[in-house]
Formats: structure tokens, C-alpha cells, sequence
């Protein structure tokens, strides 16, 4: 079977005008490179993994540098944002929501974004971009470069608060059963609610320290109410950091708490077991010893010393007990 070859308009992934008498109205891939050579804001979403991506770029936004279009095509990422002239290179993380795959391995959405053109990739499915697609197609978009930013921010922002809350009401349910007893298979649940705490942080310290740059080096079209938009996501994204070092450490005590009562329920069980040791050790050596089958044992012919024997049994048993329980043994 022939394998099929990528058609060049399938790298498109989508694209509108965001200015103008035609605000919204959605690209086709032959209307893309036309208007982001123009004075129109328009907006296109591309397939970084697209062959012909990087090759679509270097021919429609020539004036590019080089890096640029490098950052842009690369299979890993990490978040920042740079300023060049007028122009922002912007690499960003959200929760990655595709099927099948883990929510805290995050999905990199990178941009180049100017007053005139904003180009978007990514790699995989992400939800903060179809969000903005989808409100543009209903007239309700953004109409500018730095009110497209914000709302990016703002979409990726929210999923991360979604999916931390959810992490932190199966904390707290976690943490109370293993306040109230909690058993030795709640040990995998604490180690993968530590696990995603890691990743995430691991993903949102340098997307804050990108939101950080981005408010320190702001080009003009970035305006006042748009930075303390951006204020507000930047502080709500510090939360979820700090909360991440919290949960942190919090599921750290909570697994010293599980392993502490796994150990006092173990040494439970072999203190007893080291009583029951204590009661029958020499029992069974009077057994034993009047077990053998040897002649001159005393009783032998008389049919009352089984039950002497026994009798002898009870009363050391019996002894035993009374010696440990003054001693507090037992």
C-alpha cells in the first residue's frame, strides 16, 4: 500500500482575520500567506510536526531570523518569551487533555506575534487555542495582538487551575484516609500524586519566569490594562507553583504517616508472635522431652499421668502468663 504524502495545506491548521471589515473571518490556506504579508492582523494556528512546516514559514515571513524559525520548529521546548524589535517569540505550556495521554506531560504552544501577524504552533491537540478558534469564529475573538496574548494566557492559566484543584481534593481525600488508617495500596497514590506535583512544577516555574519577562520587557502594543491583565494570570500561576512545592512536601509527610503505621501494625504482629513464642517455648520443650520413647520415664504405667501432665502444662502456662503480665509485657 502507497503511504499517503502530507498535503502542504494540511500544515494549516487554522487561521483568521482578527482586524478590519472582514474581523473573523476565517483563512483559507491559500489567504494565509496574502494577509499576514499585509497591514490586516490576521492569525494562523500551523502543525509544527508538519514536514513542510518549516519550509511554509522561511517562504511567507522571510523577514524572520533564522533562530526565530528554529524556535519555533523545535521538537522541545521549553516556556519563555523574547523580545526581537517589535515582535515577540512566546513559548508557552498547557495541560495536555489528548486521550490516552497524562495531563501534566504539557502540551507547548509557541507563537511569533507582532501588531501585524500572529503564527501559532503546536505539536499536538491544544484546547486553549480551539477555545480562542472557537470564540473567533462566533464573532467573540480577539481584536488585537495583545488581546489575543492575554487570552492565551489566560485559557492555559485556567486549565492549570482546573487540573491542580482536581489534584488537590484527591490530596485531601487521600490524606484523611491515611489519618484514619489508611492500608499499605494507598502507598501507589501518594507516590503519583508526589510524581505529578514534580512534573508540574518542573513545567511551570519557567513558564512563570516567562510571564515575568514578558512584564518587564513589554514592546508598545503591550498596554497598560493588558499587563495587569497579565499580572492577574501571573499571580494565579505563582499559587499554583507554591501550591506545587506544598503538595510537595505534603504528600512527603503523608507517606512518612502511611509508612509509620505500616511499621507499628508490623511490629504489633511480631510482638505477638513473639508471646505466643514466649508461652510455648517451654511447653514444647516438656513435650519433647517427655515425648521420647525411651524406658524410665516417670508415669509411664500409670493411666492418671496424661492428665497430670497436662495439669503440669496448664500451671506453667499459667506461670508464664503471671510473670509477663507483672512485667508489663503483655
Amino acid at each position: 500500500m502507497q503511504d499517503l504524502v502530507p498535503s502542504p495545506d494540511d500544515l494549516i491548521d487554522t487561521g483568521f482575520v482578527l482586524d478590519g471589515p472582514d474581523a473573523c473571518r476565517r483563512l483559507s490556506p491559500s489567504e494565509a500567506p496574502e494577509v499576514l504579508r499585509s497591514a490586516t492582523l490576521g492569525w494562523v494556528h500551523l502543525r509544527a510536526q508538519h514536514p513542510d512546516t518549516p519550509g511554509w514559514i522561511v517562504e511567507n515571513l522571510s523577514y524572520l531570523d533564522a533562530t526565530i524559525i528554529d524556535a519555533l520548529v523545535a521538537e522541545e521546548t521549553r516556556p519563555r518569551v523574547t523580545r526581537v524589535g517589535d515582535g515577540l517569540i512566546v513559548i508557552l505550556r498547557g495541560i495536555n487533555t489528548n486521550p490516552g495521554e497524562d495531563p501534566e506531560d504539557m502540551v507547548s504552544v509557541r507563537m511569533w506575534i507582532d501588531p501585524q501577524r500572529i503564527v501559532s504552533l503546536s505539536r499536538r491537540r491544544v484546547r486553549a487555542i480551539e477555545r480562542i478558534a472557537e470564540a473567533t469564529e462566533a464573532g467573540q475573538g480577539p481584536r488585537d495582538c495583545a488581546q489575543f496574548l492575554t487570552l492565551l494566557v489566560e485559557h492555559l492559566t485556567q486549565r492549570i487551575e482546573g487540573f491542580w484543584s482536581g489534584l488537590e481534593e484527591q490530596a485531601d481525600s487521600l490524606e484523611e484516609n491515611v489519618l484514619a488508617g489508611g492500608g499499605a495500596e494507598m502507598r501507589q497514590q501518594v507516590v503519583e500524586l508526589r510524581r505529578q506535583a514534580i512534573i508540574l512544577r518542573r513545567y511551570l516555574m519557567p513558564q512563570r519566569d516567562a510571564l515575568r519577562g514578558l512584564q518587564a520587557a513589554h514592546p508598545h502594543w503591550v498596554e497598560e490594562d493588558d499587563l495587569r491583565h497579565l499580572a492577574e494570570e501571573l499571580d494565579a500561576l505563582e499559587r499554583v507553583v507554591e501550591d506545587a512545592d506544598a503538595m510537595r512536601d505534603r504528600m512527603a509527610l503523608v507517606r512518612d504517616e502511611l509508612a509509620s503505621q505500616l511499621s507499628d501494625r508490623l511490629n504489633r504482629n511480631m510482638y505477638l508472635l513473639s508471646i505466643l513464642s514466649a508461652l510455648f517455648l517451654p511447653l514444647g520443650f516438656l513435650t519433647g522431652l517427655f515425648g521420647i520413647n525411651v524406658a524410665g520415664l516417670p508415669g509411664a504405667g500409670d493411666p492418671k499421668a496424661f492428665w497430670m501432665f497436662c495439669g503440669v502444662l496448664a500451671g506453667v502456662a499459667g506461670l508464664q502468663l503471671f510473670v509477663l503480665r507483672r512485667l508489663r509485657w503483655i
